[in-house]
């Protein structure tokens, strides 16, 4: 058993309260959780693991939030990053249910997103974007799902009339060979790639390509 001998406000860390038990500084606490507490209640050790468990849960949340922010992230991603700030595996359990619930953290939405910010500024075919999704821990079936919808024709297109200032001017065999390997270094199979280059050159030469 312990007393709560004082409950002070952070100078450094707004919102947060430091707890004295029986004249010692204990722990940290996040505000509201302090608000709970009173100079001169006594404590018992499961009701300190207990506010020690709910600031971490608090802490590991906030921090979720903060670094959700600059982009949605998959389970995979939040529990490495969770995990790389000593967050206690049961209390990343916690807040991952809290963010599930939240709808802050959903792997076949963010993989839907990914594949969606992918096709819009730097497409790839699908084989790089399922290599992509593994990556950040997306389930097979889940990935499955989303890429189905990718259109590899399309993107490859995009790829290639993006490329085509700098490759216009070369010769047959060299606009071919690097215009090829720029689409499957992207993830395109070689048949998708074979179809963008041949319209591409078409496109370019249309009376040499009637020759060919």
């Amino acid at each position: 058993m312990a007393t709560i001998t004082a409950l002070t406000a952070q100078k450094q860390r707004r919102g947060r309260v430091n707890v004295f038990l029986d004249g010692e500084f204990a722990f940290g606490l996040d505000g509201l959780l302090a608000s709970e507490l009173r100079v001169g209640q006594v404590l018992s050790q499961e009701e300190i693991d207990l506010l020690q468990h709910q600031e971490a849960v608090a802490d590991a949340y906030n921090r979720s939030l903060h670094y959700l922010s600059f982009r949605p992230r998959s389970e995979q991603e939040m529990t490495h990053y969770l995990g790389g700030r000593d967050v206690p595996p049961e209390a990343i359990d916690e807040v991952l249910g809290r963010l599930r619930s939240a709808g802050l953290v959903d792997d076949r939405q963010f993989a839907r997103l990914w594949v969606e910010n992918r096709e819009s500024f730097r497409p790839r075919g699908r084989f790089a974007l399922k290599q992509e999704l593994r990556a950040k821990g997306i389930a097979t079936d889940v990935a499955a799902s989303v890429l189905d919808d990718v259109n590899e024709d399309a993107g490859a297109m995009r790829v290639g009339r993006k490329a085509l200032p700098q490759l216009a001017r070369l010769e047959r065999d060299v606009f071919y060979r690097r215009l090829l390997g720029r689409l499957r270094r992207r993830g395109f199979g070689y048949p998708v790639a074979r179809r963008v280059v041949d319209a591409l050159w078409s496109e370019l030469h249309p009376q040499r390509s009637d020759l060919e």
